[in-house]
Protein backbone atom coordinates (compact mmCIF):
# COMPACT_ATOMS: atom_id res chain seq x y z
CA UNK A 1 0.00 0.00 0.00
CA UNK A 2 1.54 3.36 -1.13
CA UNK A 3 2.93 5.25 1.81
CA UNK A 4 0.95 9.14 2.73
CA UNK A 5 4.28 11.19 2.21
CA UNK A 6 4.09 14.72 4.07
CA UNK A 7 3.29 17.01 1.62
CA UNK A 8 0.11 14.77 0.34
CA UNK A 9 -0.86 14.92 4.15
CA UNK A 10 -0.49 18.49 4.25
CA UNK A 11 -2.37 19.06 0.77
CA UNK A 12 -5.44 16.70 2.75
CA UNK A 13 -5.06 19.06 5.97
CA UNK A 14 -4.90 22.42 3.97
CA UNK A 15 -8.53 21.19 2.12
CA UNK A 16 -9.83 19.87 5.21
CA UNK A 17 -9.56 23.49 7.14
CA UNK A 18 -11.17 25.57 3.60
CA UNK A 19 -13.94 23.21 3.15
CA UNK A 20 -15.01 22.51 6.92
CA UNK A 21 -15.68 25.91 8.68
CA UNK A 22 -18.80 26.74 6.85
CA UNK A 23 -20.03 23.63 7.63
CA UNK A 24 -18.93 23.77 11.26
CA UNK A 25 -20.93 27.54 11.61
CA UNK A 26 -24.31 26.29 10.27
CA UNK A 27 -24.14 22.72 12.73
CA UNK A 28 -23.33 24.92 15.69
CA UNK A 29 -26.45 27.26 16.10
CA UNK A 30 -28.30 25.96 18.59
CA UNK A 31 -32.12 27.21 19.36
CA UNK A 32 -33.12 27.28 23.27
CA UNK A 33 -36.39 26.02 24.35
CA UNK A 34 -38.98 28.55 23.71
CA UNK A 35 -40.17 30.34 26.98
CA UNK A 36 -43.97 30.83 27.18
CA UNK A 37 -44.96 34.23 28.49
CA UNK A 38 -48.46 32.78 29.09
CA UNK A 39 -49.72 29.88 30.79
CA UNK A 40 -52.73 29.81 28.55
CA UNK A 41 -53.92 31.00 25.60
CA UNK A 42 -57.60 31.89 25.03
CA UNK A 43 -57.95 34.18 22.11
CA UNK A 44 -61.18 35.72 20.34
CA UNK A 45 -61.76 38.14 18.04
CA UNK A 46 -60.71 41.12 20.07
CA UNK A 47 -57.51 39.70 21.38
CA UNK A 48 -55.17 37.06 20.19
CA UNK A 49 -51.85 37.73 20.65
CA UNK A 50 -49.16 35.91 22.35
CA UNK A 51 -45.73 36.19 23.73
CA UNK A 52 -42.72 33.34 22.66
CA UNK A 53 -39.28 34.19 24.28
CA UNK A 54 -36.11 32.44 22.79
CA UNK A 55 -32.47 32.40 22.96
CA UNK A 56 -29.96 31.38 20.44
CA UNK A 57 -26.04 30.49 19.88
CA UNK A 58 -23.71 32.07 18.88
CA UNK A 59 -25.82 35.34 17.71
CA UNK A 60 -22.20 35.36 14.90
CA UNK A 61 -23.82 32.13 12.96
CA UNK A 62 -27.29 33.42 11.88
CA UNK A 63 -27.08 34.65 8.46
CA UNK A 64 -28.29 38.13 7.39
CA UNK A 65 -31.46 36.53 5.49
CA UNK A 66 -32.75 34.02 8.35
CA UNK A 67 -35.77 34.39 9.45
CA UNK A 68 -37.03 32.66 12.88
CA UNK A 69 -40.42 30.92 12.20
CA UNK A 70 -42.58 29.72 15.25
CA UNK A 71 -44.78 26.46 14.32
CA UNK A 72 -47.51 25.19 16.40
CA UNK A 73 -48.51 21.51 16.59
CA UNK A 74 -51.99 19.68 16.77
CA UNK A 75 -53.91 19.58 20.49
CA UNK A 76 -52.31 16.50 20.93
CA UNK A 77 -48.22 17.75 20.62
CA UNK A 78 -47.98 16.23 17.15
CA UNK A 79 -46.02 18.65 14.82
CA UNK A 80 -46.52 16.27 11.67
CA UNK A 81 -48.56 18.72 10.26
CA UNK A 82 -47.47 22.11 11.90
CA UNK A 83 -49.39 25.22 11.97
CA UNK A 84 -46.82 28.33 11.15
CA UNK A 85 -48.23 30.89 13.58
CA UNK A 86 -45.16 33.34 13.17
CA UNK A 87 -42.61 34.32 10.78
CA UNK A 88 -40.44 37.36 11.41
CA UNK A 89 -38.52 39.37 8.12
CA UNK A 90 -35.59 38.45 7.11
CA UNK A 91 -32.67 39.78 9.16
CA UNK A 92 -35.20 41.16 11.64
CA UNK A 93 -33.49 39.40 14.65
CA UNK A 94 -30.39 38.92 15.13
CA UNK A 95 -29.62 39.51 18.98
CA UNK A 96 -30.17 36.94 21.43
CA UNK A 97 -32.51 36.88 23.49
CA UNK A 98 -35.15 37.62 21.36
CA UNK A 99 -38.82 38.07 21.76
CA UNK A 100 -42.01 37.01 18.98
CA UNK A 101 -45.63 37.62 19.30
CA UNK A 102 -47.94 35.41 17.86
CA UNK A 103 -51.67 34.64 16.93
CA UNK A 104 -53.89 31.46 17.15
CA UNK A 105 -55.80 30.43 14.36
CA UNK A 106 -59.53 30.20 14.34
CA UNK A 107 -59.49 26.65 14.62
CA UNK A 108 -57.31 26.45 17.43
CA UNK A 109 -59.19 24.06 20.24
CA UNK A 110 -57.20 22.00 22.81
CA UNK A 111 -55.50 21.23 25.81
CA UNK A 112 -51.95 19.83 24.40
CA UNK A 113 -50.61 22.75 22.39
CA UNK A 114 -46.84 22.73 21.68
CA UNK A 115 -44.95 25.86 19.62
CA UNK A 116 -41.24 25.14 18.53
CA UNK A 117 -38.74 27.89 16.97
CA UNK A 118 -36.76 27.42 13.78
CA UNK A 119 -34.26 29.29 11.71
CA UNK A 120 -33.95 28.98 7.98
CA UNK A 121 -30.47 30.09 7.65
CA UNK A 122 -28.73 28.18 8.94
CA UNK A 123 -31.62 25.28 9.60
CA UNK A 124 -31.89 24.94 13.25
CA UNK A 125 -34.99 24.14 15.41
CA UNK A 126 -35.42 24.70 19.24
CA UNK A 127 -36.50 21.65 21.61
CA UNK A 128 -40.17 21.88 22.22
CA UNK A 129 -42.41 23.90 24.69
CA UNK A 130 -44.09 22.90 28.00
CA UNK A 131 -47.27 21.84 26.84
CA UNK A 132 -50.34 24.75 26.84
CA UNK A 133 -53.90 24.42 26.49
CA UNK A 134 -55.45 27.08 23.62
CA UNK A 135 -58.81 28.15 22.24
CA UNK A 136 -59.98 30.44 19.52
CA UNK A 137 -63.17 31.83 20.90
CA UNK A 138 -65.06 31.95 18.05
CA UNK A 139 -68.18 32.53 19.54
CA UNK A 140 -68.09 34.21 23.07
CA UNK A 141 -71.33 35.87 24.01
CA UNK A 142 -74.59 34.59 25.80
CA UNK A 143 -76.84 32.87 24.02
CA UNK A 144 -80.24 31.25 24.59
CA UNK A 145 -82.12 27.47 25.03
CA UNK A 146 -85.65 26.49 25.19
CA UNK A 147 -86.17 30.00 23.51
CA UNK A 148 -85.51 31.42 26.60
CA UNK A 149 -88.61 29.79 28.51
CA UNK A 150 -87.44 29.70 32.00
CA UNK A 151 -89.19 26.47 33.16
CA UNK A 152 -90.24 23.19 31.34
CA UNK A 153 -91.81 19.79 32.66
CA UNK A 154 -91.47 15.68 31.96
CA UNK A 155 -94.57 13.33 32.20
CA UNK A 156 -93.00 10.86 34.99
CA UNK A 157 -91.83 8.30 33.03
CA UNK A 158 -91.08 10.52 30.17
CA UNK A 159 -88.01 13.24 29.16
CA UNK A 160 -87.84 16.74 28.40
CA UNK A 161 -85.13 17.30 25.44
CA UNK A 162 -83.47 20.95 25.68
CA UNK A 163 -81.65 22.06 22.75
CA UNK A 164 -79.74 24.96 22.31
CA UNK A 165 -81.96 27.71 19.73
CA UNK A 166 -81.22 27.97 16.38
CA UNK A 167 -80.87 30.77 15.95
CA UNK A 168 -83.38 32.23 18.43
CA UNK A 169 -85.04 35.59 18.95
CA UNK A 170 -83.43 38.90 18.69
CA UNK A 171 -80.00 39.36 18.35
CA UNK A 172 -79.06 35.71 19.56
CA UNK A 173 -75.49 34.42 18.69
CA UNK A 174 -76.39 31.02 18.15
CA UNK A 175 -73.21 28.59 18.20
CA UNK A 176 -74.69 26.45 16.58
CA UNK A 177 -74.03 28.61 13.62
CA UNK A 178 -70.42 27.70 13.97
CA UNK A 179 -70.06 23.70 13.43
CA UNK A 180 -66.97 23.08 14.61
CA UNK A 181 -67.80 23.72 18.57
CA UNK A 182 -68.78 21.66 21.33
CA UNK A 183 -71.02 21.67 24.25
CA UNK A 184 -70.91 20.94 28.07
CA UNK A 185 -74.23 20.64 29.93
CA UNK A 186 -74.48 20.97 33.58
CA UNK A 187 -77.00 21.02 36.19
CA UNK A 188 -77.43 23.40 39.28
CA UNK A 189 -76.29 22.40 42.46
CA UNK A 190 -76.42 25.28 43.96
CA UNK A 191 -75.72 29.11 42.78
CA UNK A 192 -72.23 28.17 43.03
CA UNK A 193 -72.28 24.59 42.17
CA UNK A 194 -72.78 22.89 39.20
CA UNK A 195 -72.22 19.35 37.94
CA UNK A 196 -71.50 18.33 34.42
CA UNK A 197 -73.98 15.79 32.60
CA UNK A 198 -72.89 15.71 29.44
CA UNK A 199 -71.14 16.32 25.78
CA UNK A 200 -73.65 17.26 23.13
CA UNK A 201 -75.86 19.63 21.22
CA UNK A 202 -78.90 18.60 23.00
CA UNK A 203 -79.65 17.14 26.09
CA UNK A 204 -82.68 15.01 27.22
CA UNK A 205 -83.46 15.69 30.69
CA UNK A 206 -85.46 12.59 33.02
CA UNK A 207 -84.95 14.09 36.26
CA UNK A 208 -85.85 17.45 37.75
CA UNK A 209 -83.48 20.42 38.37
CA UNK A 210 -81.87 23.73 36.79
CA UNK A 211 -79.69 22.92 34.12
CA UNK A 212 -77.43 24.78 31.20
CA UNK A 213 -74.84 24.58 28.61
CA UNK A 214 -71.50 25.94 27.82
CA UNK A 215 -69.72 26.16 24.79
CA UNK A 216 -66.94 23.66 25.20
CA UNK A 217 -63.55 26.09 25.54
CA UNK A 218 -61.63 23.73 27.80
CA UNK A 219 -60.16 25.28 30.79
CA UNK A 220 -60.59 28.71 28.84
CA UNK A 221 -62.72 30.30 30.53
CA UNK A 222 -65.54 32.69 28.34
CA UNK A 223 -69.42 34.18 28.03
CA UNK A 224 -70.87 31.79 25.67
CA UNK A 225 -73.09 30.32 27.80
CA UNK A 226 -76.96 30.14 28.27
CA UNK A 227 -80.09 30.72 30.80
CA UNK A 228 -80.83 28.25 33.17
CA UNK A 229 -84.14 26.52 32.33
CA UNK A 230 -86.10 24.39 35.56
CA UNK A 231 -87.16 21.18 34.99
CA UNK A 232 -89.99 19.64 36.78
CA UNK A 233 -91.94 16.50 36.67
CA UNK A 234 -95.40 17.15 35.86
CA UNK A 235 -98.08 15.91 38.11
CA UNK A 236 -102.03 15.60 37.09
CA UNK A 237 -103.61 18.51 35.42
CA UNK A 238 -100.52 20.43 34.65
CA UNK A 239 -99.93 21.22 30.82
CA UNK A 240 -96.74 19.26 29.74
CA UNK A 241 -95.12 21.08 26.40
CA UNK A 242 -92.70 18.66 24.47
CA UNK A 243 -89.84 20.04 22.23
CA UNK A 244 -89.45 20.52 18.29
CA UNK A 245 -85.84 20.31 16.95
CA UNK A 246 -85.30 21.25 13.16
CA UNK A 247 -82.12 19.30 12.09
CA UNK A 248 -81.44 21.78 9.45
CA UNK A 249 -81.87 24.80 12.30
CA UNK A 250 -85.10 27.26 11.95
CA UNK A 251 -85.28 29.46 9.84
CA UNK A 252 -83.28 26.20 7.07
CA UNK A 253 -83.26 26.39 3.26
CA UNK A 254 -84.97 23.48 1.28
CA UNK A 255 -82.36 23.72 -1.08
CA UNK A 256 -80.49 21.44 1.50
CA UNK A 257 -82.77 19.15 0.98
CA UNK A 258 -85.37 18.16 3.68
CA UNK A 259 -84.96 18.91 6.96
CA UNK A 260 -86.29 16.35 10.17
CA UNK A 261 -88.37 17.77 12.60
CA UNK A 262 -87.78 15.40 16.16
CA UNK A 263 -89.31 15.22 19.50
CA UNK A 264 -88.94 14.04 22.79
CA UNK A 265 -89.36 9.89 23.49
CA UNK A 266 -92.01 8.46 24.21
CA UNK A 267 -94.64 5.80 23.60
CA UNK A 268 -96.83 7.39 20.86
CA UNK A 269 -97.28 10.32 18.73
CA UNK A 270 -99.28 12.47 15.94
CA UNK A 271 -97.91 15.18 13.94
CA UNK A 272 -99.89 18.07 12.53
CA UNK A 273 -99.27 20.89 9.83
CA UNK A 274 -101.09 23.73 10.15
CA UNK A 275 -103.28 22.09 12.91
CA UNK A 276 -104.44 19.44 10.87
CA UNK A 277 -103.22 15.70 11.72
CA UNK A 278 -100.39 14.53 9.09
CA UNK A 279 -101.73 11.09 7.77
CA UNK A 280 -99.07 8.35 8.80
CA UNK A 281 -96.88 10.80 10.87
CA UNK A 282 -96.63 8.79 14.10
CA UNK A 283 -92.93 8.55 14.78
CA UNK A 284 -90.99 10.69 16.72
CA UNK A 285 -89.60 12.19 13.77
CA UNK A 286 -91.01 13.74 10.86
CA UNK A 287 -89.15 15.05 7.22
CA UNK A 288 -90.40 17.76 5.40
CA UNK A 289 -89.52 20.23 2.93
CA UNK A 290 -92.20 22.88 3.26
CA UNK A 291 -92.74 25.56 5.75
CA UNK A 292 -95.57 26.47 8.15
CA UNK A 293 -97.03 26.03 11.73
CA UNK A 294 -95.76 21.82 12.38
CA UNK A 295 -96.97 20.61 16.15
CA UNK A 296 -96.97 17.46 17.67
CA UNK A 297 -99.11 15.05 20.49
CA UNK A 298 -96.54 13.00 22.27
CA UNK A 299 -97.76 9.92 24.34
CA UNK A 300 -96.45 9.06 27.50
CA UNK A 301 -98.90 6.56 28.72
CA UNK A 302 -100.49 8.66 32.10
CA UNK A 303 -99.61 11.99 30.39
CA UNK A 304 -99.36 13.46 26.73
CA UNK A 305 -97.15 16.71 26.35
CA UNK A 306 -97.73 19.24 23.32
CA UNK A 307 -95.26 20.52 20.98
CA UNK A 308 -95.21 23.57 18.40
CA UNK A 309 -92.45 25.13 15.82
CA UNK A 310 -93.00 27.57 13.02
CA UNK A 311 -90.50 26.27 10.53
CA UNK A 312 -89.49 29.51 8.33
CA UNK A 313 -87.81 30.25 5.37
CA UNK A 314 -84.09 30.18 5.25
CA UNK A 315 -81.72 33.16 6.16
CA UNK A 316 -77.78 33.32 5.93
CA UNK A 317 -75.00 34.72 7.60
CA UNK A 318 -72.18 36.70 6.24
CA UNK A 319 -69.37 39.07 7.61
CA UNK A 320 -66.70 41.68 6.60
CA UNK A 321 -63.24 41.93 7.97
CA UNK A 322 -63.04 45.48 8.39
CA UNK A 323 -64.69 47.95 10.59
CA UNK A 324 -66.48 50.56 8.85
CA UNK A 325 -64.28 53.07 9.74
CA UNK A 326 -61.16 52.55 8.19
CA UNK A 327 -57.40 55.21 7.19
CA UNK A 328 -55.63 55.04 4.38
CA UNK A 329 -52.70 57.13 3.21
CA UNK A 330 -53.08 58.08 -0.41
CA UNK A 331 -51.40 54.96 -2.88
CA UNK A 332 -52.25 52.41 -0.39
CA UNK A 333 -54.85 49.88 -0.29
CA UNK A 334 -57.61 48.03 1.50
CA UNK A 335 -57.80 44.47 1.46
CA UNK A 336 -62.33 43.18 2.27
CA UNK A 337 -62.95 40.19 2.32
CA UNK A 338 -66.86 39.12 2.49
CA UNK A 339 -67.29 35.32 4.48
CA UNK A 340 -70.58 34.26 4.52
CA UNK A 341 -73.11 31.12 4.93
CA UNK A 342 -74.78 31.75 2.02
CA UNK A 343 -75.59 28.83 -0.34
CA UNK A 344 -74.22 29.95 -4.16
CA UNK A 345 -73.89 33.54 -3.16
CA UNK A 346 -73.77 36.19 -5.71
CA UNK A 347 -71.40 39.74 -4.44
CA UNK A 348 -71.94 43.19 -5.98
CA UNK A 349 -69.79 46.50 -4.87
CA UNK A 350 -70.44 49.84 -4.74
CA UNK A 351 -68.60 52.83 -4.48
CA UNK A 352 -70.27 55.98 -2.90
CA UNK A 353 -73.77 54.43 -4.00
CA UNK A 354 -72.52 53.70 -7.70
CA UNK A 355 -71.96 50.04 -8.93
CA UNK A 356 -68.49 49.42 -9.50
CA UNK A 357 -67.85 47.49 -12.93
CA UNK A 358 -66.90 43.72 -12.64
CA UNK A 359 -66.70 43.47 -9.00
CA UNK A 360 -68.39 40.45 -8.43
CA UNK A 361 -66.23 39.01 -6.39
CA UNK A 362 -65.77 37.97 -2.40
CA UNK A 363 -63.14 40.07 -2.22
CA UNK A 364 -62.11 43.81 -2.99
CA UNK A 365 -59.17 45.98 -2.33
CA UNK A 366 -60.48 49.64 -1.89
CA UNK A 367 -58.30 52.31 -3.25
CA UNK A 368 -60.41 55.77 -3.33
CA UNK A 369 -61.85 57.56 -0.43
CA UNK A 370 -64.91 57.25 0.15
CA UNK A 371 -68.54 55.07 0.80
CA UNK A 372 -68.01 51.08 0.16
CA UNK A 373 -71.12 49.04 -0.13
CA UNK A 374 -71.05 44.78 -0.76
CA UNK A 375 -74.45 43.18 -1.36
CA UNK A 376 -74.42 39.49 -0.74
CA UNK A 377 -77.35 37.44 -2.75
CA UNK A 378 -78.38 34.17 -2.29
CA UNK A 379 -79.11 31.59 -5.06
CA UNK A 380 -80.98 29.30 -4.07
CA UNK A 381 -85.18 29.15 -3.19
CA UNK A 382 -85.05 30.95 -0.57
CA UNK A 383 -82.58 33.76 -2.26
CA UNK A 384 -82.04 36.60 -0.14
CA UNK A 385 -79.71 39.60 0.22
CA UNK A 386 -77.87 41.24 3.19
CA UNK A 387 -75.08 43.85 2.24
CA UNK A 388 -72.45 45.60 4.60
CA UNK A 389 -71.12 48.95 4.40
CA UNK A 390 -67.81 50.69 5.21
CA UNK A 391 -66.17 54.17 5.06
CA UNK A 392 -62.16 54.82 3.85
CA UNK A 393 -60.83 58.14 4.44
CA UNK A 394 -57.51 59.45 4.05
CA UNK A 395 -55.42 59.59 6.89
CA UNK A 396 -53.40 62.30 7.61
CA UNK A 397 -51.08 62.95 10.48
CA UNK A 398 -51.46 65.53 12.31
CA UNK A 399 -47.88 65.28 14.26
CA UNK A 400 -45.38 64.92 11.32
CA UNK A 401 -41.65 64.89 11.75
CA UNK A 402 -40.45 68.56 11.57
CA UNK A 403 -37.54 69.84 12.56
CA UNK A 404 -37.66 73.92 12.90
CA UNK A 405 -40.62 75.93 14.37
CA UNK A 406 -42.33 77.76 11.21
CA UNK A 407 -43.09 81.17 11.08
CA UNK A 408 -45.18 81.68 8.36
CA UNK A 409 -48.39 79.68 7.37
CA UNK A 410 -50.94 79.81 4.54
CA UNK A 411 -54.37 78.83 6.06
CA UNK A 412 -56.16 79.08 2.81
CA UNK A 413 -57.38 75.28 2.23
CA UNK A 414 -55.25 73.89 0.22
CA UNK A 415 -54.04 71.05 2.44
CA UNK A 416 -50.46 72.67 2.27
CA UNK A 417 -49.28 74.66 5.21
CA UNK A 418 -52.72 75.35 6.80
CA UNK A 419 -52.13 75.19 10.11
CA UNK A 420 -48.95 76.00 12.11
CA UNK A 421 -46.90 72.60 12.76
CA UNK A 422 -44.30 72.49 15.60
CA UNK A 423 -41.82 69.72 16.17
CA UNK A 424 -42.62 67.02 17.80
CA UNK A 425 -40.94 67.46 21.21
CA UNK A 426 -43.88 70.02 21.68
CA UNK A 427 -46.96 68.89 20.45
CA UNK A 428 -49.81 66.98 22.87
CA UNK A 429 -48.46 63.96 25.40
CA UNK A 430 -45.45 66.02 26.16
CA UNK A 431 -47.05 68.34 28.61
CA UNK A 432 -45.72 71.71 27.01
CA UNK A 433 -47.68 74.72 26.76
CA UNK A 434 -48.36 76.60 23.91
CA UNK A 435 -49.49 80.45 23.75
CA UNK A 436 -50.19 82.08 20.95
CA UNK A 437 -50.74 85.68 21.29
CA UNK A 438 -53.00 87.83 18.76
CA UNK A 439 -50.66 91.41 17.87
CA UNK A 440 -52.53 93.81 20.14
CA UNK A 441 -51.44 91.16 23.34
CA UNK A 442 -54.60 88.83 23.55
CA UNK A 443 -54.41 85.72 23.53
CA UNK A 444 -55.82 83.51 20.81
CA UNK A 445 -54.69 79.72 22.22
CA UNK A 446 -53.70 78.65 25.73
CA UNK A 447 -52.88 74.75 25.56
CA UNK A 448 -51.33 71.93 26.89
CA UNK A 449 -52.69 69.38 24.16
CA UNK A 450 -51.42 70.94 21.07
CA UNK A 451 -52.70 69.10 18.20
CA UNK A 452 -50.79 71.07 15.50
CA UNK A 453 -54.31 72.49 14.54
CA UNK A 454 -54.22 76.25 14.82
CA UNK A 455 -56.21 78.47 13.39
CA UNK A 456 -58.80 75.39 13.55
CA UNK A 457 -61.03 78.46 12.07
CA UNK A 458 -60.91 81.18 9.29
CA UNK A 459 -58.67 84.19 11.11
CA UNK A 460 -60.71 87.60 10.03
CA UNK A 461 -58.75 90.94 9.21
CA UNK A 462 -58.29 93.07 6.35
CA UNK A 463 -56.31 91.11 3.68
CA UNK A 464 -52.62 92.05 4.57
CA UNK A 465 -50.43 89.65 6.98
CA UNK A 466 -51.40 89.33 10.39
CA UNK A 467 -48.35 88.88 12.74
CA UNK A 468 -49.26 86.79 15.81
CA UNK A 469 -46.38 85.90 19.14
CA UNK A 470 -46.17 82.55 20.77
CA UNK A 471 -44.22 80.87 23.35
CA UNK A 472 -43.29 77.19 23.89
CA UNK A 473 -43.02 76.22 27.95
CA UNK A 474 -41.39 72.44 27.53
CA UNK A 475 -41.41 71.32 30.92
CA UNK A 476 -38.45 71.99 32.81
CA UNK A 477 -36.74 73.29 29.41
CA UNK A 478 -36.47 77.11 28.46
CA UNK A 479 -39.28 78.80 27.06
CA UNK A 480 -38.75 78.87 22.99
CA UNK A 481 -40.34 82.45 21.46
CA UNK A 482 -40.88 83.95 18.42
CA UNK A 483 -43.32 85.25 15.86
CA UNK A 484 -46.03 83.49 13.55
CA UNK A 485 -46.98 85.57 9.71
CA UNK A 486 -50.41 84.27 8.22
CA UNK A 487 -49.84 84.91 4.57
CA UNK A 488 -52.94 85.62 2.67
Amino acid sequence: MEKITFLKFLYFLVGFFMVSPIGEIEAQVVIGTPDLQFTQACANESFNSFTANFVFSPESGIGPSNQFIIEMSDPEGSFSDPNIVFSSSPGAISTSPASANFSLPVTTAGEGYKIRIRSTHPVASSTLSDSFSAYYKIQDSPFTINNLTATASFCPGGSYLLTIDNPGTGNNDSPLNYPSLSFNWFKEINPTTSIFIAQSPTLSVTQEGTYFVETNYGTCTSNSFSNRVAVSEATSGDVVFATIVSSLGNPFCAANGPTTLSTDPGNGYQWFKEGTPISGATSQTYETSAYGSYSVIVNFGNCEATGNIELETGTFTSNINVPFNNMLEAGDSLSVTVTTSAINPMFQWFFNNEIIPNATQSTFNATDFGLYVVIITQTSDCSTTSDHDFLVEEFINVFPEVENIPNLISPNGDGINDTWIIPTPYVSGSNTEVVIYSSHGEIVLNTKDYLNNWPEDHLSGSSVNQVYYYMIIPQDLEPKKGSITIVK
